[in-house]
């Protein structure tokens, strides 16, 4: 089985503000360190009620300043929201602060509402539209200094100007981000836990189509998927109860904190409802240790991921911890460190 990592939203739920949500995600982000998960990554999200954190660089320095192996990045930039040089900026710093612990996921989408959206973008220039590949280009810039002679950007240098980008990761949830990926020569994740396009598809056509760059030389291909782990496969459905109630509110336009699982057992499900949370359930896997690796490993296998990267939204704080730690025992993560 491939390596383990974790996207953190940082989950605001009924009993849960976001400052305590963000506490929730440092103490997590230090448990897992102990149990040899790969990477911590944290999203960027904005005007969203169940997730805390706009910031995911605030929250990668916090986090890598209290762990020690553990690699730390962002799951990811949403880099239409953000000047490039700022970025590159940020993440220099945060390079040289903690030297080959950091990533830098970046996102086409604004991840956000159109509204929000326009109010973190209004001031940055008067542009239309999708500009995701200049600011991606203009990012690389920053590193390769490849501006053209008479360019004005010559004279401007994204300090700390000793410390490098730290690897590049693509986003997506599509056939395009897959191809995009692989044609710009960087590592993708596909987030399987919210696409409809088909993950195995995506990255089998990113691994295919892939062409060698100054950021990586070969491909690698991070699937990320929401997971709810517990000790009994009855236990991880009540759990999950939350995760069911979430989605079938947001695809309804009402966006909450994550409920609790009491008033998600309560809450009045038409049949309509059911067979929603049915379908929905196609991206989540629910079950004790060994039921979600029998689950996990045909998608693991047809899409030959290089990584899992998992996403756990319950109520409960304990509750999230104790998924981790099942899923780090079922993937056998502790031979892994040791070797």
């Amino acid at each position: 089985m491939p390596p383990l990592s974790i996207l953190d939203l940082s989950v605001v739920t009924a009993a849960t503000p976001p400052s305590a949500a963000l506490r929730n995600s440092i103490d997590l982000a230090r448990h897992v360190d102990r149990l040899g998960y790969v990477r911590y990554w944290l999203a960027e999200h904005h005007n969203l009620p169940s997730v805390a954190s706009p910031s995911p660089d605030i929250m990668i320095g916090q986090i890598a300043a209290l762990t020690e192996r553990i690699r730390v990045g962002s799951g990811g930039v949403m880099l239409p929201n953000h000047a490039p040089l700022m970025v590159a900026e940020r993440f220099k710093m945060l390079e040289a602060l903690f030297p080959g612990r950091i990533d830098l996921g970046l996102g086409r989408a604004p991840g956000t509402d159109p509204a929000t959206s326009h109010a973190l973008r209004r001031r940055l220039d008067g542009r239309e539209g999708d500009d995701f590949l200049e600011r991606l280009h203009e990012l690389t810039l920053w590193e390769t200094r490849d501006f053209p002679p008479a360019h004005p950007y010559n004279r401007v240098v994204a300090m700390p100007n000793d410390a490098p980008l730290p690897p590049l990761w693509l986003l997506g949830s599509s056939g395009y981000s897959a191809e995009l990926s692989a044609q710009v020569g960087m590592g993708f994740a596909f987030a399987h836990h919210f696409a409809t396009y088909d993950a195995v598809d995506a990255l089998t056509n990113y691994r295919q189509h892939f062409r060698p760059s100054n950021w990586r030389a070969t491909p690698y291909a991070i699937l990320a998927v929401a997971v709810i782990a517990a000790e009994t496969d009855a236990e991880a459905e009540r759990l999950a109860a939350s995760a069911d109630l979430n989605r079938l509110l947001r695809d309804r336009g009402q966006y909450i904190p994550l409920p609790s699982i009491e008033d998600a057992l309560a809450f009045p499900y038409t049949e309509a409802d059911r067979a929603s949370i049915a379908r929905n359930r196609s991206r989540l896997f629910v079950g004790a240790p060994d039921t979600v690796v029998q689950k996990l490993k045909p998608l693991i296998d047809a899409s030959q991921a290089d990584e899992v990267m998992v996403i756990t939204a319950v109520f409960d704080h304990d509750a999230r911890k104790r998924s981790y730690d099942l899923l780090a025992s079922a993937f056998e993560l502790d031979k892994r460190a040791a070797a």
